[in-house]
């Protein structure tokens, strides 16, 4: 059996690691959205940021990137996912079965977000512009994560309504 990972946000164009196979792919019962504060990577503590995660919905689905994680960096693939992923313990990882566009159906780790965690929230799409456009963590400014995430969904065909909304407000707030 083979590790496989789903990206949806920046596991799409930052994966830290070279799969032996990128596949796009169709995750049920879950919705990308912003819902989760960042106050390690792309905000503080004293001014979050916000991130995308997955929010478990029973009617939605959620297109993204199945990531096959070569055998022999299975256990190291992991443990930087683990690393990266878990920081705050807003994630939690699951083994979710993914539609892959060409017909296989596999088990992949998938990261969504903890609803009882203080990190989660939901929030007005302009409010998440307003947050986004004015974020900076350990890992850059949140605009970065969101025009690199938008862009590279829109290179796979992939399009999601929400992310071209806050792409446009947030350039204009920028």
């Amino acid at each position: 059996m083979s590790l496989w990972v789903f990206g949806y946000g920046s596991l799409v164009w930052n994966p830290g690691f070279l799969p032996e196979e990128a596949v796009i792919a169709r995750l049920p019962h879950y919705a990308r959205s912003f819902c989760m504060r960042s106050i390690h990577h792309r905000g503080t503590v004293e001014n979050p940021g916000l991130v995308l995660a997955l929010d478990h919905q029973e009617h939605a689905v959620c297109e993204g990137l199945a990531l096959c994680v070569k055998s022999q960096e299975e256990d190291r693939v992991l443990a930087y996912l683990r690393a990266r992923e878990l920081v705050s313990s807003a994630y939690l990882e699951k083994r979710l079965m993914l539609d892959l566009q060409d017909g296989r159906r596999v088990e992949a780790v998938v990261y969504v977000i903890d609803p009882d965690h203080d990190q989660y929230c939901t929030l007005p799409l302009e409010d998440q512009a307003r947050i986004i456009a004015g974020a900076t963590g350990g890992m850059g400014p949140n605009t970065e994560y969101l025009y690199n995430t938008a862009s590279h969904l829109r290179d796979l065909g992939l399009h999601d309504p929400e992310l071209d909304w806050l792409e446009t407000r947030v350039r204009a707030l920028a």
